[in-house]
């Protein structure tokens, strides 16, 4: 298997410099298939050789054509019309046989650059996916993917292909003919072309920020549809429409100056392509009528003329589409270009598998430098026990779940393993470790047995239904018409919250790690749902070292140690007894949800 090559380095400012070192970033993709890129590109050339032969086969029948010598007439143009059809196929044939070898090297570049932002977004961390917006990321990468092949498209099939029969046809006008008709040609190509690059520059911005405006449009519309029930539940229908048409002005401005400035391009084109055919059929005329030229020599420079005008026409929008697919493409790079917070250090190991204890020593950590969230917090978890940490919210109990997987680094101290600080471990083999049963359970939008299965997607049938049965799933399953095959909708909102705590359990399960770590996972659920899953996840934490991050001071009462956290420093710790026992924080956050659960009781 070809190797990808590595992530590209962030682009500089410079916007032509960005189209340059796209293309430096695009070549070893493209590369890694030489022998079928040299071959597609001696096809290329074979056909323009044959292109441009034709006019000049066309010109002998012109000039060869005599009626009063009937034997030349049958000889002579026979074997000049067999050589002029066996052209015209040749042209044909090379063109395909180009497009046939090229397609696997612009497909397969498509998928190796795709699976490598594909990797390189899961790689990126918890910070860049709980900031960025997924409908805007998401068009970003269907346009840099679909440009790819464009860009390939545009540069192998039209443009290098018309340069290279500009190049022919200029030597063929230079040697047979008087310097004017290739000073009419090269005069008129490059007004043409720096007419065309001059306004296709100025027209880049005015795309660029199209496309920006297209993928906001796309992002409000997808964040809004995204939070369905939630705009059902305010009644707000009226104000996402009028939210999403503020964008989508925006980006219809954008777009009726940019088909403006299309239309002076096109004008302008077209003007600079007149002069110039008419300046060389001039030229060809006056020469015929001089006996200078013959008949022949004028099909043969109109042929050529009409050779040249046909992809010439068509320069300025592929130019404009090839710069347009490099902005796109640019932007699916600076994917790429952006930095991984958290990396593997050089030399990291993997943890050895086993039982497992866990340190925190004296870690401090903050999201943003001016908001310190944990301050030297400093506790340890044998092997096979488990540890609670309870509190008010926001006092950083979820952060501690955070920092265990790995999703940032600590500021200060550090996070062990077995004595062992995560830093020096392969991030792979640490999170494989470790299993969480979150607060809120995000399932795919797929079966009941897919969102299982992933806990471990190499498992057996029978060790899924295993699982299944240890998260008291079975005969919920057993009840549903398609069973296994039933889907759970997006997010799992098909579900209540109980079952899908419950297919969280299953897949943790299935995942057998040595850690598990309970976030808050039975908050959102009442006391009877609440009752049956603390079972299950007291069975599930039953010989594993189990971290229980918890608001409900009822499911923690059988930890063997009970630690207190209060903006960011543990403040009490103790089994529940001792700490109750000691009368501070911790018992009056037992006091006031005893008094909590009376009321509720009382009320229903």
């Amino acid at each position: 298997m070809r190797r990808s090559p590595s992530g590209p380095a962030p682009l500089p400012a410079s916007g032509e410099r960005h189209d340059w070192q796209t293309i430096q970033k695009l070549l070893p993709y493209l590369w890694a298939y030489k022998w079928r890129v040299l071959f597609a590109l001696t096809c290329l050339i074979s056909a323009k050789f044959a292109n441009v032969t034709v006019p000049l086969i066309f010109k002998q029948l012109v000039d060869g054509l005599d009626i009063s010598r009937s034997q030349a007439f049958i000889v002579v143009p026979a074997a000049l019309l067999v050589a002029y059809g066996a052209l015209r196929f040749s042209t044909s044939l090379f063109t395909e046989l180009r497009e046939i070898v090229f397609a696997r090297v612009t497909q397969e570049s498509v998928r190796e650059i795709s699976l490598q932002v594909f990797g390189h977004l899961h790689a990126l961390s918890l910070r860049f996916h709980l900031e960025r917006q997924t409908g805007g990321l998401t068009r970003d990468i269907e346009r840099g993917t679909r440009s790819i092949g464009s860009l390939i498209s545009y540069t192998l099939y039209s443009i290098l292909p018309t340069f290279v029969e500009i190049g022919l046809v200029l030597a063929i006008l230079l040697v047979k003919y008087e310097p004017s008709f290739a000073i009419i040609t090269v005069v008129t190509l490059a007004l043409y072309i720096t007419f065309t690059f001059k306004v296709t520059n100025w027209r880049t911005a005015l795309r660029r920020q199209a496309n920006e405006l297209d993928s906001a449009a796309n992002a409000r519309a997808i964040d809004s549809l995204i939070n369905f029930e939630t705009v059902k539940y305010f009644n707000n229908e009226a104000f996402e429409t009028r939210r999403y048409d503020v964008e989508l002005k925006k980006w219809t401005a954008a777009q009726i100056k940019n088909q403006k400035s299309l239309s002076f391009l096109n004008m302008g084109q077209a003007a600079i392509i007149a002069v110039g055919v008419t300046a060389m059929m001039w030229r060809a005329a006056d020469g015929v009528a001089a006996g200078r030229m013959t008949l022949g020599d004028l099909v043969l420079v109109n042929a050529f003329l009409i050779q040249l005008y046909i992809p010439l026409n068509f320069l300025g929008v592929l130019y404009r589409e090839i710069r347009q697919a490099l902005t796109d493409i640019e932007r699916m790079f600076g994917l790429l270009a952006t930095h991984r917070e958290v990396a593997d250090t050089p030399g990291a190991h993997a943890l050895t598998r086993g039982p497992a204890s866990v340190s925190f020593d004296d870690v401090n950590f903050a999201y943003d430098p001016s908001r310190p969230i944990l301050h030297d917090v400093d506790f340890t978890i044998p092997a096979g026990k488990t540890v609670a940490v309870v509190g008010h919210s926001g006092s950083g109990k979820s952060t501690l779940a955070r920092l265990l997987f790995r999703f940032y680094d600590v500021q200060g101290g550090a996070v062990r393993i077995n004595g062992q600080d995560i830093r020096s471990l392969t991030q792979d083999s640490l999170r494989a470790a470790i299993g969480i049963v979150p607060q809120d359970t995000v399932l795919f939008n797929d079966t009941l047995l897919y969102n299982i299965q992933y806990g471990r997607p190499d498992a057996s049938r029978e060790e899924v239904e295993a699982a299944a049965r240890a998260a008291q799933l079975e005969d919920f399953i057993a009840r549903l018409p398609d069973g296994w095959q039933s889907r759970v909708g997006e997010r799992g909102l098909k579900l209540s919250g109980g079952e899908k705590q419950r297919v969280a359990i299953a897949r943790t399960l299935l995942k057998n790690p040595d850690i598990l770590i309970f976030d808050e996972a039975t908050s959102a659920l009442d006391s009877k749902t609440e009752k049956a899953i603390q079972t299950q996840l007291d069975a599930a934490a039953r010989g594993r070292t189990t971290l229980v991050i918890a608001h409900r001071l009822s499911t923690v009462m059988n930890a063997d140690e009970i630690l207190v956290l209060d903006q960011g420093r543990i403040v009490e710790r103790g089994s529940h007894a001792e700490l109750l026992a000691h009368g501070g924080a911790y018992a009056q956050m037992w006091a006031l949800q005893l008094e909590e659960r009376a009321a509720e009781e009382e009320a229903a």
